[in-house]
């Protein structure tokens, strides 16, 4: 399973096209700096430059892995960025997004950003089941990832700490033929 088909996904709202070098903009380092952008991901405990995120970008080059930007349709501006994690092997594929433009927080861009790649992920063939997991406070996270028909399959107990009490993690997947 190599994702490299993948060239660009419109809906009404967002388009998801891959992340380039021109991305890493001062407004993308920002978010990656915004305690509550990352609030509820390990980016927190980094500060981010644009080294780090060129670091970041390059991880990708060669791999099966994809690196996108959300893409408000209307604009073309950025608000955010995905990530899909390929084991061609298992037919697995790990999902993630960052919407850090916090205007556009509840309009609905990360469910449609999020239902656009995972469906296209599983429509390819190649992937048998999606993945995705999130501090289980994380209620936003968890809305999208049921409501785009994944279900929860563990729960990792208190582990991760979240201002200094233990917080679980919660794991999602939807499998392709499901």
């Amino acid at each position: 399973m190599n994702l490299a088909a993948f060239t660009q996904l419109a809906g009404g709202k967002v388009t998801l096209r891959r992340f380039e070098r021109e991305d890493i903009t001062e407004a993308y380092i920002a978010w990656l700096n915004d305690p509550e952008v990352t609030r509820y991901s390990n980016q927190r405990f980094r500060t981010h430059t644009r080294a780090s995120c060129e670091a970041y970008l390059a991880s990708f080059a060669g791999s099966h892995n994809l690196f996108l930007s959300v893409r408000d349709a209307a604009s073309g501006v950025a608000i955010g960025t995905m990530t899909a994690y390929a084991n061609p092997h298992h037919g697995t594929c790990d999902v993630g997004i960052m919407i850090g433009a916090r205007e556009v927080w509840g309009g609905g861009y990360g469910s449609e950003a999020w239902n656009l790649l995972t469906d296209w992920l599983v429509s390819d063939g190649d992937v048998r089941k999606l993945t995705a997991g999130c501090l289980a406070v994380n209620a936003a996270m968890i809305r999208l990832m049921e409501r785009s028909g994944m279900t929860c399959e563990a729960v990792r107990v208190g582990q991760e700490l979240l201002d200094g009490a233990p917080c679980d993690i919660v794991h999602y997947a939807r499998f392709a033929d499901g």
